[in-house]
Formats: structure tokens, sequence, C-alpha cells
């Protein structure tokens, strides 16, 4: 018997642009006499991909267009992408709430989906009647719902306001108590869409946590869709890649995430941007190298390989006390390391209006894992007043090397590698 619970086959979803209502009765002629005649629809011929930076030539748009893949018993899903590159589109066809406009999908199971704050709750009824309303959607019976309805109220963490209108719910209450009725009611596919990112970070902790043991304990599907790499990153064994409305790679998280990330950053072509906080001091000139080796933008390092930084800063006015501070950064922003000069025991003496000084940084050996990196310069004094920063001073990518001594590559979930004395 196969272990295949959702199979996509060329699924396209198309969508008319302007305002709602906005189809015409010599459109909608124009279909009908097509059908009558045995004909395809003529307006699945126009359109456009779902690329909402340009201009459109097309009042049709393929939200999401030829979509195939399948997904396996117990598998982990993450669908990544970026804004309108059809995630939610693609988990609403799925949950049955919109329709594709041609292709089809194969479900085996019974499916609950979270895909955004309210989802199958009715606002007059209280938690505990929504509970038992989604439980009978989903095809229980009230014994069933009974059973559960303990563990649901004890992982939500609102049992005081279990009895009221969840219209006066707050959004983090809602999604609490929406997440826990579908995670618990014991569906087969479990569909979650970024709404997560509404609850705390203890909630979304839990959330994470749950998804797992729905998974690996309890053999269920899960389709998850995030923003968030580190989240899509522990919890999905597999992963799509849309881009859009197309699948542009299907594999392991790791393969999606890092030509999610790669690609990223090459469309948003990355520059340097320089700003003025406040009078006192400006960076004139700045150099980066890897072991004496010149590296700009876009360039390359090895692991265990030392970033060295040359920075020229001139005084706009007398000032004493002058600090600088250095980040680098992973794709998404993660604080890797913060470096500044008292940590090296250097210090500034004063500077005269128009007087320049060239400090150089070098750091230790860098054993983060593979992948692209940034680095954000800030300068002002030691009393957190700022003068100048650059954003995006510089970003790289973190080549494998062997430089730990290990004959395998440092694996792609470890962040950093610590180097440590055996005995």
């Amino acid at each position: 018997m196969s272990d295949v619970v959702i199979s996509v086959e060329n699924l396209s979803k198309q969508y008319r642009l302007g305002q709602v209502g906005r189809a015409t009765i010599r459109d909608d002629f124009n279909r009908w006499m097509h059908r009558i005649a045995g004909k395809e629809d003529p307006y699945l011929k126009i359109g456009e991909e779902n690329d909402r930076s340009k201009k459109s030539n097309s009042d049709y748009v393929w939200a999401l267009k030829d979509i195939n893949f399948e997904v396996h018993r117990g598998d982990v899903l993450g669908i990544i992408g970026r804004n309108g590159a059809g995630k939610s589109t693609l988990l609403k066809i799925l949950s049955k709430v919109t329709s594709p406009t041609t292709g089809q999908i194969k479900i085996k199971g019974r499916v609950a989906s979270l895909l955004e704050v309210g989802t199958g709750f009715h606002p007059e009824l209280s938690g505990r009647d929504n509970i038992f309303l989604n439980g009978a959607i989903l095809g229980m019976n009230k014994r069933e719902i009974k059973s559960k309805f303990d563990e649901i109220i004890d992982f939500a963490g609102i049992e005081r306001y279990i009895d009221t209108p969840v219209k006066r719910y707050s959004s983090g209450m809602y999604v609490r108590l929406a997440f826990a009725v579908a995670a618990h009611l014991e569906p087969d596919i479990l569909i979650v869409d970024e709404v997560l990112a509404v609850g705390d970070a203890e909630f979304q902790k839990k959330c994470l946590g749950k998804m797992k043991d729905v998974s690996e304990r309890e053999g269920r599907t899960v389709l998850f869709v995030s923003h968030n790499m580190g989240a899509v990153q522990s919890l999905c064994t597999a992963g799509i890649l849309l881009k859009y409305g197309r699948v542009s790679l299907v594999g392991n998280a790791s393969e999606i995430i890092n030509s999610y990330t790669e690609s990223s950053l090459h469309e948003n072509n990355t520059e340097a941007v320089h700003s003025k906080i406040s009078d006192g001091a400006i960076i004139n000139d700045c150099l980066f190298f890897a072991d004496n080796k010149t590296i700009n933008t876009g360039g390359n390092m090895m692991i265990g390989e030392c970033l060295e930084i040359d920075i020229q800063i001139m005084a706009t006015e007398k000032i004493k006390d002058l600090s600088i501070a250095i980040d680098i950064k992973n794709i998404h922003g993660e604080l890797y390391s913060h470096l500044i000069n008292e940590d090296g025991q250097y210090k500034f003496s004063e500077l005269e209006t128009g007087e320049t000084r060239r400090v150089r940084i070098k750091t230790a050996p860098i054993y983060y894992n593979a992948g692209y990196y940034t680095v954000d310069i800030w300068l002002g004094n030691y009393h957190s007043k700022g003068y100048y920063v650059i954003k995006n001073a510089l970003d790289f990518f973190l080549e494998q090397s062997n430089a730990v001594g290990r004959t395998k590559s440092l694996p792609k979930h470890m962040k950093f590698y610590l180097d440590s004395v055996w005995s």
C-alpha cells in the first residue's frame, strides 16, 4: 500500500486582477461558449507569472502554475519562498478553502489547517464550543473530543477564558487555542501557515516541539510555511522552494534553505548602505582581507581563515572616547559575533576636527558553518552615542574546508565549530 498521502499533479491557480467582482458578462459568456463546444477555457492561455514587482500587462495572473509534488506519510514538508510566491495559495487549495483552476490533488486522511488567525472558529461561540465544533468538522464524535479536551486546554494555556466568546480573545490567545485544537484532534495531515509568528517565543517553541512530536512519534504528516529558516531547518525533513508561483526546487530542507538564501542574496544585489547618525566622525574608507587576501562583497573565504578589516576614520569635530563595533550576521540577520575595540584592549586617543585615523581589526579564525554572512560597522562613543553606520559593509560566502581536521564537512545544522582539547 502506497504511503503517499498528498499527490499534486499539474496544479495551477489563476486570479483576475482588479476589484472584487470585476468579471464581465462577456467573459462568462465566452467561457460558456467554449465549454459547450468542448474547448479549453480561453483565459487559461493568457496571464502572467506572479511577480509583484513588475507592472502587469494582463488582467490575469497565475498565483500557481504547473505544480507537481508528492508528500509521504510522516514527512514534515517545509514550503518556503518570498512573499507572493504562492505558498498560502497552495495551502488554501490543499485545505479546500479554494479550488484550483487546473490540475488535481489527491489527499488520504483527515486534514487540519491553521492558515490564519481565526480559521474555522465562530467568533460568537466560546472557546469550549469552538473545540467541539472543530472536532465535529474533522469527523470526530463527542466522546473522542472530550477525551482530548483537557490536553487542548492545558497546551493552549487559556483555561480562564475557555467559556468566553473567542471574538474577545487577543490574536495570541486565538492562535494558542487554534493550534492546540488542530494539533490534538488527531488529524492525519496538519497544515500550518506563518500564523505561528503571532504567538510569543515560548509558545512558538512549544508548537515546534508538538509538530516534531506529531510527525516522529505519531507518524502524521505536517506541511509548514514559515519565513523563519531556523524553524524550517530544525523541524522539516524535506522542502519545496516556490518562485513566482512555480516549483523552483524540491529536496531536503538544507538544500532548499541554501538555495533560497543564495538566490535572495543575488536578487537583492546587496550593497553597502552608509548612514550618518550625528556629528562626530565618519568612515572614509573600509577594506576587507581574508588571511591577507583582499575580499570584496560577493567574495569567498574559507572556514578557519581570519577576517581582517581596515577602516579609515575622519573626525568631523573634536571627539574623545571613540568606539567601533562590528557585527557579523548570517543571511537571516541572526547575530553571530559582536566585536568592539574594548575586546582588544584598544583605546582611541583624542581626535581633532579633520584628523584621520586608520585602525585594523583581525578576528580569530572563523569557524562558522558554510554559508552567507554580512558585516555591519558602527562608529560612536563609549556612551552609545552613534556617529556613523555602514550596513552590509561586506557580504561573503564562507566555504567548507578541512581546517578543523575532520574528515567530513561540518554538519549543516551546526551553527559554528568550537575548538576543544581532549586528554
